[in-house]
């Protein structure tokens, strides 16, 4: 079959750029011919299976003289905002992106059409290519941005009506999907998230025998809840009853930040932590797996994800994990990865699809604390059996879905 996918990001810096990249390499394992279409900097490096298209969309360039527009408010590169963009600016990302779809779908001639993210480049291929197969891929950044800003709202809602099949993470995309777009049950498929098992198991490293380590991978925001964290270890810290509380232990912060001040906050809050703190930056997926290895617990505080996949790798390097209590992502990880060793921290009030009430972090907080102190004292972990995930199980359900259109 003849691929073509397509996002208005970098394909290799976020969830939805890794989901991408390795959707690519599957269907090129399995002999699938395609192309690939992805904004990203001239100086940008992307690689690509043998014999894959690429087809470059350029920002800070000419014709789109500005920074790659982002699906978060906050990417781990210079990016725009959705909710920033001016009229001539979205004039200039709807010609700079057909100019170089046009090229693709012309010397291409793709028999389906894979995007990426419910949102306006996906509304704008539907729309342009009424007669093609296009499915598109919800993931959960798309729902917050039509939840949080007007932007061609309409437009978009018009569109992605239209797609032939969308994909969803769980069960929570595919509520927000429905009540967002109102696109019924059975043109939805719930896909999950798949991992690189190659890369992410367990291996003979020895964990540290001083000390408890804990890691932290995404991008280093207060959305992600790292301030949160940061507190929460204060509080660990002052419980002075505590056997956990004593405990000698180092967080390592994995990632990086779009956003200077608040990445500045958070090193201050770091330097007044009580354990030691270490901001290792951007690692390669190489190098995650093997601090993951090196650690006894991984944590993610976030305030908004979908099926976030630096859980998944954790677990399958053999951390246990403390994450909040987001929608539909414990019934997805009981029912894919049963008797995971995973902590469920209760979320706090939301007042936007991604930001908590600031009167309800410090209970928060509390209950998070409670959570690392269970783990910490907890010392040993339960393996966790992830050989239900895998990218080549999603890539074929995709690819079940067209056989099936063929066969009606």
């Amino acid at each position: 079959m003849r691929i073509l996918s397509i996002t208005a990001q970098k394909p290799n810096s976020t969830g939805s750029g890794v989901y991408l990249t390795e959707l690519v390499k599957e269907y090129a394992e399995d002999g699938h011919k395609q192309a690939v279409v992805a904004g990203i900097y001239k100086e940008d490096t992307v690689e690509m299976p043998d014999g894959v298209s690429f087809y470059p969309v350029y920002f800070d360039s000419e014709k789109l003289p500005y920074p790659i527009v982002g699906m978060s408010d906050e990417m781990p590169y210079e990016s725009t905002r959705y909710c920033d963009m001016t009229q001539e600016m979205t004039g200039r990302f709807r010609e700079g992106f057909l100019e170089v779809i046009d090229q693709a779908v012309e010397e291409f001639q793709p028999e389906l059409i894979l995007c990426h993210h419910l949102y306006f480049l996906t509304a704008i291929v539907r729309e342009r290519f009424p007669e093609h197969t296009i499915y598109g891929f919800c993931h959960n950044t798309d729902l917050r941005q039509m939840q949080k800003t007007d932007f061609e709202r309409e437009f978009i809602r018009e569109h992605i009506r239209k797609l032939d099949h969308i994909f969803v993470p769980q069960r929570a995309q595919e509520e927000g999907v429905r009540d967002i777009y109102g696109i019924e049950p059975e043109n939805m498929t719930r896909l999950g998230m798949g991992y690189n098992s190659q890369i992410f198991c367990a291996t003979e490293t020895s964990r540290s025998k001083q000390g408890v380590q804990i890691v932290f991978a995404g991008k280093i925001t207060q959305k992600k809840g790292v301030k949160s964290l940061l507190r929460a270890l204060c509080l660990l810290a002052e419980r002075e009853e505590s056997e956990a509380g004593k405990e000698q232990l180092t967080l390592y912060l994995a990632g990086s930040t779009g956003n200077p001040k608040e990445y500045e906050e958070i090193q201050s809050l770091a330097g007044k932590c009580p354990y030691e703190v270490e901001f290792l930056g951007r690692l390669t997926q190489p190098e995650l797996a093997r601090v993951y290895n090196q650690c006894d617990i991984f944590t993610l505080p976030s305030f908004y994800e979908g099926i976030p996949l630096v859980v998944i790798e954790a677990l399958a390097c053999g951390d246990r994990v403390i994450m909040t209590d987001l929608p539909g992502l414990q019934e997805w990880f009981e029912e894919t990865v049963p008797g995971a060793d995973i902590r469920y921290v209760c979320m706090p009030r939301m007042e936007y699809a991604d930001e908590p009430a600031a009167e309800e972090l410090p209970a928060f907080e509390e209950r998070l604390a409670d959570a690392l102190a269970e783990s910490l004292l907890q010392k040993e972990t339960k393996t966790a059996d992830v050989s239900r995930i895998s990218w080549k199980g999603i890539s074929r359900k995709v690819l079940t879905i067209k056989e099936q259109e063929v066969l009606r």
